[in-house]
């Protein structure tokens, strides 16, 4: 790793459709660039391999930013892939994309993807978008929590769960993973929990969370010009410390 601490950030990019209601994919690989992340996790993110960078989203941004990447599509769009994606300095050694849809409910989806860290150490990444629904989100929260998905059991090594939780109250999503990961609060670092919509927050619904592998360094909410008009949302970052084998053990 090149610092002591992993940089992740998740973002909606909501299609690269900015505030003024162009397509421009060119304004989120600049927001992704002022970020430098390690790992970013990314909503509603378009992608055609062939087609123009506007169609292309997913290819552009991690050609753009040098990274690798993978896509967890959750529907078509207008004749395109659609879903949740990883960018990752760090190799990626499996991937995972789960259906976490309700009956008459807009697709959803949660993405794993199991990155390779220094030595034999693979980090779990899951990129997850919920849905707008109350009880749609009560039925995707179960199915998150349980053994097919973050329960499950061979997953042995480090995990984050981040992304567009579509929840601003202490709805069962935040209470099943507030049980089971520490969160990354808005309030102890930023003085505020609304971090939705950019320019006047008045909700939470991007969220951070990770297990006791890790401590939270820091917690930032990037408010930059650009990053104001990309998206309707700003992306979220986190520094957090991988604590070492023998410091966890003390602790537990």
């Amino acid at each position: 790793m090149r610092r002591d601490a992993i940089r992740i950030a998740t973002y909606n990019i909501h299609k690269a459709c900015g505030l003024d209601g162009r397509v421009r994919p060119g304004r989120i690989a600049e927001v992704l660039g002022e970020i430098d992340a390690d790992v970013v996790a990314l909503q509603e993110v378009v992608s055609a391999p062939h087609g123009r960078r506007g169609e292309d989203q997913a290819g552009f941004l991690a050609r753009e930013m040098g990274l690798k990447s993978v896509l967890g599509e959750t529907r078509r769009r207008n004749g395109c892939h659609y879903g949740n994606l990883v960018l990752s300095r760090f190799p990626i050694r499996a991937v995972a994309n789960y259906d976490i849809s309700a009956t008459g409910r807009e697709p959803r989806g949660c993405l794993r993807a199991d990155l390779g860290l220094a030595g034999d150490t693979v980090l779990h990444i899951f990129n997850v978008h919920l849905g707008t629904s109350y009880f749609e989100r009560r039925h995707q929260a179960r199915r998150l929590v349980g053994p097919s998905i973050l329960g499950h059991p061979w997953l042995s090594g480090p995990r984050i769960v981040l992304g567009d939780f579509n929840e601003w109250t202490r709805g069962l999503a935040t209470r099943l993973l507030a049980a089971r990961f520490k969160a990354a609060d808005p309030r102890a670092y930023l003085g505020r929990r609304r971090t939705y919509p950019g320019v006047l927050p008045l909700l939470h619904l991007d969220h951070i969370y990770f297990d006791r592998h890790f401590d939270l360094r820091n917690l930032e909410l990037h408010r930059t010009p650009t990053a104001l008009v990309a998206s309707d949302h700003l992306p979220l970052i986190a520094e957090l410390r991988l604590v070492p084998d023998a410091d966890w053990r003390a602790r537990h």
